[in-house]
């Protein structure tokens, strides 16, 4: 009778642990399975030559733009070409209305006459003192008075002379003309207007364009690098070792001619610190006017490179990071350093990576520290030729 309540607890204890460990195993079967393992893609970095481009907005300036004023002060008479004209060096561009440079011309060839009538009759007095004196019929006393006067109708024929030159380059300025091959630009006169030498505006622009020059400006950092980067020992050394350069056009397609970078000024221009560089390139068609906008792309050749695609990459604060795969098949973020490159398709790295680093080629946004993958080998050699092609 005594061990029947000893019993009854034990039962009790038995039962407890039994619905204990059926509930358990009921929260097991209801537990969501593990999430699986994905697929990455994964590229093997191996080292490769390429080229990159680096794109400067630049302005055009032809080889000459040549402002034409006038020389005088009249009316605008006539206009010989129309805007955008191709003309030739020395061909008629306007005629300007001052009569007065006409009369002044024929004042100047009337006073010539009457200098050289002057100097005829001085002459003639000179012939005839001369004999007289020979014979001491007068004393040379005379024959020098007449010669002395000679000497200055001589001298009154000479201004005369040039005074007709002066008139005839005045009245020629009438007539202006293009000083060099190129097109013409707009007209801010039109016929009848009074223009002088001292307008604000000029007659038109004419713009020798047969080559153009590309203006663009690097900061002080990139000017470093080149000189670093380019072989020579002064700046214009180093300019001749530079590839050619490309000019990219409002529209975004390449001018088919390559130019050359030819000058960089002497000096970093304090307020923005940037060095001011010219580009020229031919220009046989015309299809490049003064005043047009584009960029210069120059070309850059980097061996042994680590190329990474940019869709492999991402930035936090102005740093780029790709995801490498370690060796127990997890990722970790790697901050990577690269060189400009306006390509739009890939960065080089310059430090972070090594020859053989296996890094996330696609999906880098679904990621996270540390996150498992099964990584799916990318074939290098077919990446590679669509990024570099």
């Amino acid at each position: 009778m005594r061990t029947r309540p000893q019993v009854l607890p034990v039962v009790l204890l038995l039962g407890l642990l039994f619905f204990t460990s059926c509930g358990g195993d009921k929260e097991k079967m209801n537990a969501p399975p593990a999430a699986p393992v994905k697929d990455y893609l994964v590229l093997t970095l191996e080292p490769r030559t390429v080229t990159l481009n680096s794109d400067f907005p630049a302005t055009i300036e032809g080889q000459q733009d040549i402002q034409i004023r006038p020389m005088i002060d009249g009316y605008l008479g006539s206009i010989h070409v129309d805007e955008g004209a191709t003309v030739r060096r020395g061909q008629l561009l306007f005629k300007i209305n001052a009569p007065q440079y006409e009369q002044e011309v024929r004042t100047a060839q009337a006073n010539i006459k009457i200098a050289q009538a002057d100097v005829n009759a001085a002459q003639m007095e000179v012939n005839k003192v001369r004999p007289l004196v020979e014979k001491n019929i007068i004393s040379k006393y005379e024959l020098q008075s007449a010669q002395f006067n000679l000497q200055a109708r001589q001298a009154a024929l000479a201004q005369a002379n040039a005074a007709y030159a002066n008139a005839r380059t005045n009245l020629s300025y009438t007539s202006v003309t293009s000083p060099a091959n190129g097109i013409v630009g707009s007209f801010p006169y039109k016929i009848g207007s009074l223009v002088s030498s001292n307008t604000t505006q000029p007659l038109t622009t004419v713009s020798n364009i047969g080559n153009i020059y590309a203006y663009f400006s690097i900061n002080e950092k990139q000017a470093l690098a080149f000189s670093a980067n380019t072989k020579g020992a002064t700046t214009q050394e180093r300019l001749a070792t530079m590839p050619p350069v490309t000019f990219l056009l409002a529209n975004g397609n390449e001018y088919p001619e390559k130019g050359r970078i030819e000058t960089t000024s002497g000096s970093i221009n304090t307020e923005t610190g940037s060095v001011r560089v010219r580009a020229t390139f031919p220009n046989p068609g015309n299809i490049i006017r003064s005043g047009s906008s584009g960029a210069v792309r120059i070309p850059t050749t980097v061996d042994s490179a680590l190329v990474v695609p940019q869709k492999a990459t991402y930035e936090i604060q102005g740093k780029k990071f790709v995801y490498l795969v370690e060796n127990n098949g997890t990722v970790r973020s790697q901050e990577v350093s690269v060189m400009q490159n306006d390509d739009g398709r890939f960065f080089v790295v310059q430090e972070g990576l090594q020859p053989g680093s296996q890094i996330v080629l696609e999906g880098v946004a679904t990621l996270r520290e540390g996150a498992p993958i099964k990584p799916k080998p990318a074939n290098a050699d077919s990446v590679y030729r669509q990024l570099l092609r």
